[in-house]
């Protein structure tokens, strides 16, 4: 299985429809090919924002835990958009993963490898996608049975270049960048077959969500939609 369970067998916790649900959220992820990251100060804007994305095109997002407001958000958007693939970020304690797992949140995103938090997750089959800079943390996350994970900060790290050495070693896993990513540097990184999806702010930036933009955020969903699906895999 090519999730975020192991690559060969499933990690201890993490029952047959519990691994079932793991795959169903790459899988939708890898349809997708983008992840909307958003930072979002009023949970009120969380519906609007989430049907804004959704009539663009983009049934996904990925609410960050860097405001107070992100477990109403990601609550309103469970509730009233279930088809919005809703995911949380920047998770980085076992609490804050059990949180939004009870808010409604389908997956968890780190910008780093916290082990306390990532074996709470594989332990409650929850799909997690730690950060992974380093080999080293790559070996960490593939100590857990993780064969999908987030590469940040991307382009601080040297972008695709980078990326394709420090995994050249290890062939069974897939990754999510995010970090400096944007439309214009979109294609080279969705071209790498290993890669899943791209996250990025600039689908709907905080500015435009809090001034109550979605019509400008569903356009800008659509213009990045096009461009995600234009472009072919290598090899």
């Amino acid at each position: 299985m090519k999730a975020t369970g192991a690559a060969t067998s499933t990690p201890s916790g993490v029952g047959g429809s519990e691994s079932k649900g793991i795959a169903s959220v790459v899988e939708r992820l890898r349809k997708n090919r983008l992840i909307p990251v958003i930072v979002i100060d009023d949970p009120a804007n969380a519906v609007p924002l989430a049907r804004a994305l959704e009539a663009g095109g983009l049934p996904c997002a990925e609410i960050t835990f860097r405001t107070a407001s992100a477990l109403k958000a990601i609550e309103r958007i469970a509730r009233e958009c279930p088809k919005v693939l809703v995911g949380a970020g920047t998770v980085l304690t076992p609490q804050q993963a059990e949180d939004a797992r009870s808010a409604g949140a389908q997956f968890v995103v780190a910008p780093g490898f916290g082990a306390a938090m990532v074996d709470y997750c594989v332990q409650h089959g929850i799909p997690v996608f730690p950060g992974v800079a380093t080999p080293t943390e790559i070996e960490f996350a593939l100590s857990r049975g993780l064969s999908v994970m987030k590469f940040f900060p991307s382009e601080l790290l040297g972008g695709m270049a980078y990326l394709k050495a420090m995994s050249a070693p290890y062939g069974k896993i897939d990754f999510l960048p995010s970090g400096g990513i944007n439309l214009s540097n979109l294609p080279a990184y969705l071209s790498y077959p290993r890669i899943i999806a791209c996250g990025g702010s600039w689908i709907a930036p905080p500015d435009w969500i809090a001034a109550g933009q979605f019509d400008r955020i569903r356009d800008e969903v659509r213009k990045s939609v096009v461009t995600a699906q234009a472009v072919k895999k290598e090899g």
